[in-house]
């Protein structure tokens, strides 16, 4: 079984991936934030900083691409392949109302004869290893069987199931039935990400698919079903440590590392960034998921979100690592 870090627009870049890799016990893959090609086919400036190897040292890093453009994509992962990358990422996932409304991400997912014209160009041109994020249909599960349908023309490297539609967003249930059909019927390794916040969650989706197998028509041979990797998104950047957990690592003394990860963050942040307000602004972003260790804390955490200077928000923080009201109980989908 592997452990990816998924791919999340504006906070698991280089930084975020740099501070974890000094803290806390790798994940076998980190997925990049998509990348959008250029009219030129050159990575721009921000792309390059963010996935250039010398940013990147020890880590297995796949960076990921949002199109629907073959030669787009084609261009994307030259420039990408250049630098020596052997292994690309296809955003067949993101939700944002602006990303759909261009048919692309989960918004691709709804025009499903473009969709395989698109695959079978890029797999004729490229030698590169393509692997794919995608949810389960953009309006309807239903969708999915024709969608998968399409994936299992191609020699993916691997199909990470979302298994929600785009009009779920992060809302509601997971559709384990639409899951449990990719992990029968696709012809690639299957990797499963959403709403696992915590160790027990990955145990628990782990006795779920069991289960699953388990009660198959015991009259027919089925198809065993086995799950390639789990991927983490807001739960590891709100517990960082889950990794180590789901993995039964050693434990090591969660709140002094949190404190040593978000150190690094910050610094990391601050050099890169022009001024204390685009700095700030990063470091009031990942509050969001770090709050929920500390409950009780709300005159800490209304400091950290009104502080204008660095020099404000360090003590801010400082007060709300000292405050003894650490908990290692992490991120709950708000929207459930």
């Amino acid at each position: 079984m592997n452990y990816y870090l998924a791919p999340m627009e504006g906070i698991t870049g280089r930084i975020f991936r740099n501070a974890y890799h000094r803290c806390f016990p790798d994940f076998d893959k980190y997925f990049t934030p998509f990348i959008t090609p250029t009219d030129n086919g050159k990575l721009s400036p921000k792309d390059y900083n963010d996935i250039g190897p010398e940013f990147n040292e020890g880590l297995y890093v796949v960076p990921q691409i949002l199109t629907n453009q073959a030669d787009g994509f084609l261009r994307t992962a030259k420039a990408i392949q250049a630098l020596g990358y052997k292994e690309v990422n296809f955003n067949l996932g993101c939700p944002s109302g602006t990303v759909v409304a261009k048919r692309r991400g989960s918004g691709f997912l709804a025009y499903p004869m473009e969709l395989d014209e698109f695959l079978y160009e890029i797999f004729a041109k490229t030698d590169l290893k393509v692997s794919i994020k995608t949810r389960v249909g953009k309006a309807d599960p239903a969708e999915f069987e024709e969608i998968l349908g399409i994936y299992n023309r191609y020699p993916l490297e691997e199909l990470i199931v979302h298994p929600r539609v785009r009009e779920d967003y992060y809302k509601g249930k997971i559709r384990m039935e639409s899951f449990a059909y990719a992990l029968e019927q696709s012809r690639c390794p299957v990797s499963y990400n959403g709403n696992l916040f915590s160790a027990a969650d990955a145990s628990a989706l782990m006795k779920e698919i069991v289960g699953q197998d388990e009660a198959s028509d015991s009259g027919k041979t089925q198809k065993k079903m086995k799950l390639a990797a789990l991927m983490f998104g807001r739960g590891a950047v709100a517990s960082p440590w889950i990794f180590g957990e789901v993995r039964n690592l050693p434990s090591s003394n969660h709140l002094q590392s949190f404190q040593q990860f978000h150190d690094r963050l910050l610094t990391g942040y601050a050099e890169i960034m022009s001024g204390d307000r685009n700095t700030l602004f990063k470091m009031k972003e990942l509050w969001y998921y770090f709050q929920c260790h500390f409950p009780g804390c709300e005159k800490e955490l209304k400091r950290i979100k009104k502080a204008q200077k660095l020099s404000d928000y360090r003590a801010a923080v400082q007060a709300m690592f000292a405050s003894g009201r650490f908990v290692e109980d992490g991120f709950r989908n708000p929207a459930l």
